[in-house]
């Protein structure tokens, strides 16, 4: 089977998005299908066109950027032949091109697919407000248009501003998730180097640093927190001080943030590849995800800890808080509230539970060889026969 998937970010680039994206890609690839990734050259150095691990990477130059989406006449150019080669058609949303790609597979008479991550929301502002207006016209176009919509969890899907929009085509699949397996050797190594001064506890985060993912929260939270662990620190793991759209956001934490890392409260690690994010979730006591609204849809980062045997203290938005009700690992919080993520992290800590148990059941859940087949499985009731 063709499958060609639309994506306005892919790897290197580093989001949930992103990360799905490209694990369902090469699920796919390793099946035996013949993949085509047509996204947009994020970045410059980027070659044109590669193929990367069985999967061929199509980049289209970004003409104009306007907030954190772009304007890309190429993708257009190359969607219009790429969709007549394919049997399948996986548009990825929010995404800008949504419409254009889900109107050339409904013309051509291919099968479309749109994975929905998350509802958009972006950050104030009045070129923020309009690109956002514009992308949620696009997906609800692109919705119209498509023959199927895959969504995370029943529990988004419900409180969803976009998805029961579209109820009858909405099929729930859980999303691709896995990390390479890491000997303790290798973790002792990485402990050494993030960790010389043996910090005890660790409180994980593990995203891009952005407004709507609560680090303010965590910061009004840590002096209840330090007050019960005095030598407990923050690792922060993932894009921090140039992310794009959000760089008054990091600018306006960044006074405090510099005096907790004074301190030795607060390290940012940077983004870490597939096997370092392994030795991230074996160093950590617990992973705290305290999203503020719906662009977090479920957190694939929480199935990443959980594989680990690592609790999760999350916040009580739909899709956000099924990984810990499903699997019965960690706290919810209420949105916002830093006294409640103080008091849930110190419980989560105090009761320093075994979680080893549960880790292979969750494993083979996730497994992205399992998700792409709950596709094809999904493709077949929909009569597409490659």
């Amino acid at each position: 089977m063709k499958i060609l998937v639309a994506v306005t970010y892919y790897a290197p680039y580093i989001s949930g998005l992103t990360i799905y994206a490209e694990r369902i890609a090469k699920a796919w690839a390793d099946a035996g299908h013949q993949v085509t990734v047509l996204t947009s050259q994020h970045d410059s150095s980027l070659p044109l066109e590669e193929v990367v691990e069985g999967v061929k990477v199509v980049r289209a130059p970004i003409l104009m950027r306007i907030s954190k989406g772009g304007l890309m006449p190429r993708f257009w150019q190359k969607t219009a032949q790429l969709v007549k080669e394919s049997d399948v058609v996986n548009i990825h949303l929010p995404q800008f091109d949504a419409a254009w790609v889900a109107h050339r597979a409904h013309v051509a008479g291919v099968f479309s697919v749109l994975t929905y991550h998350c509802d958009l929301q972006m950050p104030s502002g009045f070129v923020n407000q309009i690109a956002n207006r514009v992308v949620l016209k696009m997906n609800d176009l692109a919705g119209s248009y498509c023959d199927a919509i895959v969504a995370y969890t029943k529990d988004y899907a419900e409180y969803s501003l976009f998805l029961p929009k579209f109820r009858e085509k909405v099929n729930i699949i859980q999303p691709p998730v896995s990390l390479p397996d890491v000997s303790s050797s290798e973790v002792e190594g990485f402990q050494g180097k993030v960790n010389p001064e043996k910090k005890n506890p660790i409180i994980g985060m593990a995203c891009r640093f952005a407004a709507d993912k609560g680090v303010e929260v965590l910061l009004d939270a840590l002096p209840k927190i330090l007050a019960v662990y005095p030598n407990a620190c923050v690792f922060f793991a993932g894009p921090y001080d140039n992310v794009l759209g959000e760089r008054a956001y990091y600018e306006k934490l960044k006074p405090r943030l510099d005096e907790l890392i004074a301190k030795g409260q607060w390290r940012f690690l940077g983004s870490l590849n597939p096997t370092e994010m392994t030795k991230f979730y074996r160093t950590i006591d617990l992973l705290t995800m305290p999203s503020l609204n719906r662009t977090d849809s479920f957190g694939l980062v929480q199935i990443e800890a959980m594989m680990q045997g690592k609790p999760c203290v999350s916040a009580n938005l739909p899709g956000i808080r099924v990984p810990v009700t499903r699997h019965e690992m960690g706290e919810i919080i209420e949105i916002g509230n830093a006294d409640d993520l103080a008091e849930k992290i110190i419980k989560v800590l105090k009761e320093n539970r075994d979680y080893s148990d549960k880790k292979e059941t969750i494993r083979s859940f996730y497994q992205p060889a399992v998700v792409a087949e709950a596709y094809e499985k999904m493709f077949e009731k929909y009569g597409v026969n490659g």
